[in-house]
């Protein structure tokens, strides 16, 4: 049996987000509306099913993100995975101050959440619950509606898109 001991030390945020740029990652855009009815979004690498039964998903939003009180307030999300060829909204979600939804023409969920046209799958949820997770806040959302297509998955690789091929897309 292995003891580990007391562990005291922390690792440095550089060399902990340079280590994670090795985890690959899909790459999703999260919507939602606040309570005036304006849509707001982000770009999530941070996304994972949590169960089966019932079907719940979670995605972890920055604290400091201009969206974080619309989220922080909704009462549901759409989570879009995004395709290849989408890395220009995956960017564009990812940025702080941008007209996120420039150039989009969003549909509308039966429940008023803005739905992006073109991702590879999306999952409407109702948020569940709502973590602090250190500098983040972890959305857990119970799916209620999951819309799935065709394409290859856009991921996410040593800051870079890609695709499965291994093709690196700047976000520049």
């Amino acid at each position: 049996m292995h003891s580990w001991g007391v562990l005291t030390e922390t690792i440095s945020p550089d060399l902990f987000r340079a280590t994670l740029s090795r985890w690959v990652s899909g790459v999703t855009v999260v919507t939602t509306t606040d309570a005036q009815g304006q849509s707001h979004g982000f770009t999530a690498s941070a996304f994972s099913s949590v169960s089966l039964d019932p079907a719940l998903v979670l995605v972890c939003l920055d604290n400091r993100a201009n969206c974080f009180e619309a989220f922080d307030n909704s009462e549901g999300f759409v989570v879009h995975l995004l395709r290849r060829g989408q890395e220009e909204l995956a960017g564009r979600f990812a940025s702080k101050g941008a007209d996120k939804f420039a150039g989009t023409q969003p549909e509308w969920s039966p429940s008023g959440l803005p739905l992006l046209p073109g991702a590879l799958a999306r999952l409407e949820c109702r948020t569940e619950r709502r973590i602090p997770g250190g500098d983040h806040l972890i959305l857990l959302g119970e799916v209620h509606h999951a819309e799935e297509g065709e394409g290859e998955p856009l991921v996410y690789y040593r800051r870079g898109f890609h695709g499965l091929d291994g093709g690196a897309q700047s976000l520049t």
